[in-house]
C-alpha cells in the first residue's frame, strides 16, 4: 500500500500545499492518540496520508466510507476502526465500547490512532465537540506510554468539502469526483493551491488532567485548543488556473463565530 499512499499524496499535493509544525513528534517512537479538529471531509484523508508515511496509522472512519470503492480498500489496510453510522440504519447500542475497544488494541501494538473528536465536520469557523463521548472516554483510559497529541487543522474553511462552501454538509462522493475532474481540467500540474497547516502538539500531560473532570470540562478544554487563534477565517479559492478570482457569498445560514 506504499505505492497507493504515495500516489494519493501526490494527487492531493496539487491542490493542498502543506505547512506543517511539530512533525518530530510522529517519529518518535511509542503508540499515540492524535486528536484532530475537523473543519472539512478532506482533512482526515490529507491528515491520513501525511501521518501514515510516517507512522502506523490506524484511522477511525464512519463504516459508510469502508463502502466506497479503493478508498474503503486503503482504509482497511490499515485496519480502519469503523463508526456505525446510526444515522442510516445501524442502531448499535454499543457502538461506542466496540469503538473504543478496538482503538486500545491498536495503541497497545504501538500505533498511531487518528480521530476526530467532534465526530463531523465543523458547522461554523470554530470547533465544537459538544457532548460527544470518544475522546474522553479514550483519554481516561489510556494503556501506559501512550502519547495525547493534539492537531490543529487550518485553512480549510471554505473549501468545497466544507459546509461554508454551500452551507450544507457536502456529499462525499460526489465531491472527490469533482475534485478528480478539477485536478484533469487543470492538466494535474496547474491547479491553483490552497495553504493549510498541521500543527502537532504534545497534550499529553494537560489532556490526562483534564479527562479526570467530567465529560463537558474536557471538551471545552480540547475546543479551547482547537480554537486557539480565533474563528478560522473563510477562505474561497478558484478551481481553474485560468478562471478569475473567485466571487462567492458566504452562506446566509451560518453563524460566523466571534
Amino acid at each position: 500500500m506504499k505505492v497507493v499512499l504515495s500516489f494519493f499524496s501526490f494527487v492531493l499535493s496539487r491542490r493542498y500545499k502543506i505547512k506543517v509544525k511539530g512533525e518530530h513528534l510522529l517519529h518518535e517512537s511509542g503508540a499515540k492518540l492524535l486528536l484532530q479538529n475537523h473543519q472539512s471531509h478532506i482533512d482526515p484523508q490529507l491528515l491520513g496520508v501525511f501521518v501514515a508515511q510516517r507512522s502506523g496509522l490506524v484511522p477511525v472512519i464512519s463504516e459508510k466510507f469502508l463502502r466506497i470503492p479503493v478508498i474503503g480498500a486503503v482504509l482497511r489496510s490499515h485496519n480502519a476502526v469503523s463508526v456505525s453510522d446510526l444515522k442510516h440504519g445501524n442502531r448499535d447500542p454499543n457502538v461506542l465500547k466496540n469503538m473504543i475497544s478496538k482503538i486500545m488494541e491498536a495503541l497497545e501494538k504501538g500505533k498511531s490512532v487518528l480521530i476526530a473528536p467532534s465526530g463531523n465536520i465543523a458547522q461554523g469557523p470554530v470547533e465544537r465537540i459538544k457532548n460527544k463521548q470518544s475522546a474522553h472516554a479514550l483519554v481516561s483510559n489510556l494503556p501506559d506510554g501512550v502519547k495525547v497529541i493534539g492537531v490543529r487543522v487550518n485553512g480549510l474553511w471554505g473549501s468545497m468539502w466544507s459546509v461554508a462552501w454551500m452551507g450544507k454538509k457536502p456529499d462525499f462522493l460526489k465531491t472527490f469526483l469533482k475534485g478528480i475532474f478539477y485536478i484533469l481540467a487543470n492538466l494535474i500540474f496547474f491547479m491553483p493551491k490552497r495553504e493549510i497547516t498541521f500543527e502537532f502538539v504534545d497534550i499529553t500531560e494537560e489532556a490526562k488532567l483534564q479527562s479526570k473532570s467530567e465529560r463537558k470540562v474536557f471538551n471545552h478544554y480540547l475546543e479551547e485548543f482547537y480554537n486557539i487563534n480565533g474563528p478560522e477565517e473563510v477562505t474561497y479559492l478558484k478551481h481553474f488556473f485560468y478562471a478569475p478570482k473567485i466571487k462567492r457569498t458566504y452562506p446566509a445560514n451560518l453563524v460566523k463565530d466571534k
